[in-house]
């Protein structure tokens, strides 16, 4: 197949009122232009209305009728979400008569891992039917469940992207990619046929949590707080025997699975220090579960902007940090162009997931195609 021109769509976990919108050209299986990506912000009145909608799917959890808000909430994000698809088209001096498929991962509401004798279920908020017809072309959406309905973990997704990637950057196995966004999730390849992929734990979620908590804004800009505190290192200890950070993988997370709560008590120096401190050693326990542990991590999402967050990743993961930069990636825009790459692949019928990143049974097709 002729490489494609495809826009990916994604809204973390973290909440931080942004839509990441990417624009690249791939076949699915290689890059052939990264093309361009923007922040597109949602209206306050949407970020209000996801909030309030987490905190009832928490309350829901999967039983029992879905909470009417989610109806709500889809309608608004898709509208909003496909206002921006065509924002950053149409700024390229092209037409959506040039996209061949938009990827619409949605919001994710409620994450829950499978347990033994138990699959797993999980929800992104995301109305693909009405997107296509909004825009007048193929969307690729709900591109979890399938793997979740086969026993999987539904995530993370992003490793057919990031081999990709690193197939271009660094084939020798010695480069891991970690994306630090809401939660964490780490991708290793071999060069040749294996490739890993999991949660490592919590990232910025936990931390935004926390310093919103105390009235002092939306997240610890550039790490200050964290800087200015003192980690409890033996608290830090008993919080590190948490079993999911040695269970094997593949394992994922949902976004409230470690929270604020982690720093209960400590003033907002010391509670930012502590939460920062807990990110990064669940890496460097992360690291350790790997075939192989890699000597170089490149680094992005959110996280990579914090300057004590990476710090603390050389220190105590102990191992060499590059931004996704250095390797000529844009380090924002990677989980939005992953969507774009995983909406060519379901355009094609490829799978998207695999035996060794979310525990499916097999090589997984996925994603549902409206238009």
């Amino acid at each position: 197949m002729e490489p494609i021109w495809a826009v990916g769509l994604m809204t973390g976990t973290v909440l931080d009122g942004n839509i990441d919108v990417a624009l690249i050209k791939t076949d699915g299986e290689h890059i052939a232009d990264t093309g361009t990506y923007r922040l597109a912000p949602y209206p306050q009145s949407i970020r209000t209305l996801l909030e309030e909608t987490l905190r009832q799917a928490r309350a829901w959890n999967f039983e029992g009728p879905e909470p009417a808000i989610f109806r709500e909430a889809e309608e608004a994000l898709t509208r909003a979400q496909s206002a921006a698809v065509k924002d950053l088209v149409e700024s390229q001096g092209m037409s959506m008569a040039d996209i061949g498929v938009v990827g619409f991962h949605g919001q994710t509401v409620l994450h829950r891992a499978p347990q033994p004798g138990r699959i797993g279920r999980t929800r992104q908020l995301g109305d693909g039917e009405l997107m296509a017809s909004l825009l007048g072309t193929k969307v690729a959406y709900d591109f979890r469940s399938a793997d979740v309905a086969a026993g999987g973990q539904g995530a993370p997704l992003a490793a057919a992207y990031h081999a990709a990637l690193l197939k271009e950057a660094d084939a020798s196995g010695d480069t891991a990619v970690l994306n630090l966004g809401g939660v964490g999730n780490i991708t290793w390849w071999d060069g040749k046929d294996n490739i890993v992929a999991f949660d490592t734990g919590p990232a910025n979620a936990p931390v935004n949590d926390f310093i919103k908590a105390k009235g002092l804004g939306e997240m610890d800009r550039d790490g200050r707080l964290a800087a200015a505190g003192t980690v409890d290192e033996e608290r830090l200890a008993r919080l590190l025997l948490h079993p999911y950070l040695t269970k094997p993988y593949p394992k994922s997370l949902d976004r409230f699975d470690f929270t604020a709560s982690m720093a209960e008590g400590l003033s907002a120096e010391d509670g930012a220090a502590m939460l920062t401190a807990f990110t990064i050693s669940a890496v460097g326990k992360a690291l350790d579960l790997l075939p192989r542990r890699p000597k170089r991590l490149a680094v992005s999402g959110g996280g990579r902007h914090n300057p004590t967050m990476m710090a603390m990743l050389e220190s105590r993961a102990g191992v060499e940090v590059v931004l996704a930069e250095t390797l000529g990636w844009k380090g924002d825009a990677v989980e939005a162009e992953c969507f774009a790459f995983l909406a060519v692949r379901v355009l094609r019928g490829l799978p998207i997931s695999f035996p060794s990143t979310t525990g499916a049974p097999e090589p997984m097709r996925g994603g549902r195609l409206a238009g």
